[in-house]
């Protein structure tokens, strides 16, 4: 249990002369890509709104199916994709708006900065300090666990508990992260969340979600609570960030849903526990013996070489193969407390997404108080709300390569779920991978 890595299982997507493997087929008649073009049309067909009326049914992704090993921002992956030319608006008409964001008095931006889209927020005032491609929908990974936190947390006893049945686990996607539940094991909802917060634990996060009435209606809860929160970008597939068709979130939604938990005690102190100690399940050779848990969030735990963070709090992190590296963070000095969102940096070098992040903090204590905001995370205070020029739903009209979610009713961001992708990856980090009531590893190791 001291594997700090998050685990990925990747597959191919559709094959093109650009991402075509040495000894692949290659598409030879027009029929053929007649026949590939259908397919995609019909998978584009099934995505769901990013807000539909009806409640939203959780997608359990194919095993070994592909997210697109070659999306942007994933080891190996292919070229950089650009932002769609139109976004939402919500919280200000320069959120709306592709590149780099910043205000008059703002320090110069860290240089260096690859990730796909980010955010620098007062979380006091609700200033968006800077941002990139704030409302650019992305594959959130773990990070969505934020929301489903902000969304159960009130929901389930905090005195509860609950002994686990196989069904509680059912569902979970091939190679999820975990924490190491055992069926049989009767689990109080403190270390549930402990489970879900230091370890990405999908399987907690699913006993949570049987606790709350089961894994759809979570799922629905989630997408309400979203929409409370203002957060439009964001449509919900599954519980615990494990890629599933159409599931997008953006930097900015993201950072909608650290702020509201840092309002909430509970939130705040789990996700600034760096270790704690999980309960041993009924069998095994660790029968009943409590195990050491760290947090896969390495800017506060300070593991695998990465320091920590100066006044962190803690936040939440993530990793699959479609969203690449994702992280949220929330960080207190001089009176100010600043939250940052990042997703998908493009450099893939060792630990980026932490080095993006500190340069992105430090960069925000320095903007504070000086910089003209370019945005606000109080909606109402834009002047437009969930009903400003965009749309709630976050979608944009997208056009071109990489254009993100197209209409409100098209498929989500970087073209894989618009061709029907399965899911290529774990959300989120643990040490223990439950694979189908068995542990094992599948596919990519990336570290957490």
């Amino acid at each position: 249990m001291t594997a700090t890595t998050e685990v990925s299982a990747a597959a191919a997507p559709l094959v093109t002369r650009a991402d075509r493997g040495p000894g692949a087929p290659r598409p030879r008649t027009r029929r053929a890509l007649v026949a590939l073009a259908a397919t995609a049309l019909v998978a584009c067909a099934g995505v769901a709104p990013a807000h539909a009326s009806a409640p939203l049914t959780p997608v359990t992704p194919t095993p070994g199916a592909s997210g697109a090993s070659g999306a942007s921002g994933a080891p190996g992956g292919a070229a950089r994709k650009e932002p769609p030319a139109q976004m939402s608006k919500v919280g200000g008409e320069r959120l709306g708006s592709p590149g780099d964001q910043v205000g008059a008095g703002a320090p110069n931006l860290p240089a260096g900065l690859s990730a796909l889209s980010w955010v620098v927020a007062d979380a006091d005032t609700g200033q968006v300090l800077g941002a990139r491609n704030a409302h650019w929908q992305l594959p959130p990974a773990s990070t969505l666990k934020m929301l489903f936190a902000d969304t159960v947390l009130p929901a389930v006893p905090h005195d509860g508990s609950r002994t686990v049945t196989p069904e509680d686990l059912k569902g979970m996607g091939d190679g999820s992260s975990a924490v190491g539940i055992v069926p049989g094991g009767t689990y109080q909802v403190p270390d549930l969340w402990r489970g879900v917060f230091l370890r990405s634990g999908n399987d907690a996060v699913h006993v949570l979600a049987a606790m709350n009435g089961g894994v759809e209606k979570t799922v629905a809860d989630m997408q309400r609570r979203a929409t409370e929160l203002g957060a439009g970008d964001t449509s919900v597939r599954s519980p615990d960030g494990y890629d599933a068709p159409g599931q997008v979130s953006s930097a900015y939604d993201l950072t909608l849903f650290l702020r509201q938990g840092m309002r909430d005690k509970d939130f705040k102190e789990y996700c600034s526990t760096a270790s704690a100690q999980f309960p041993g399940g009924p069998a095994g050779p660790g029968k009943d013996k409590p195990f050491g848990i760290s947090n896969t969030n390495r800017m506060l735990s300070g593991a695998d070489g990465v320091a920590p963070y100066p006044g962190l709090i803690g936040g939440k992190n993530g990793y699959t193969t479609n969203a690449g590296n994702t992280l949220a963070e929330a960080a207190q000095r001089d009176g100010h407390t600043i939250v940052v969102t990042v997703m998908n940096p493009q450099d893939n070098k060792r630990d980026q997404v932490y080095t993006e992040m500190r340069a992105l903090l430090d960069w925000g204590f320095a903007a504070v108080g000086k910089a003209t905001p370019v945005g606000t995370l109080d909606q109402a205070a834009a002047g437009g709300g969930a009903k400003a020029k965009g749309g709630a739903a976050g979608a944009s009209s997208g056009s071109g390569s990489g254009s993100g979610s197209g209409s409100a009713s098209g498929p989500g961001v970087l073209g894989w779920s618009a061709i029907g992708a399965g899911a290529a990856a774990v959300a989120g980090g643990a040490g223990w991978l439950v694979v189908r009531g068995r542990r094992r590893a599948r596919g990519r190791n990336a570290r957490g």
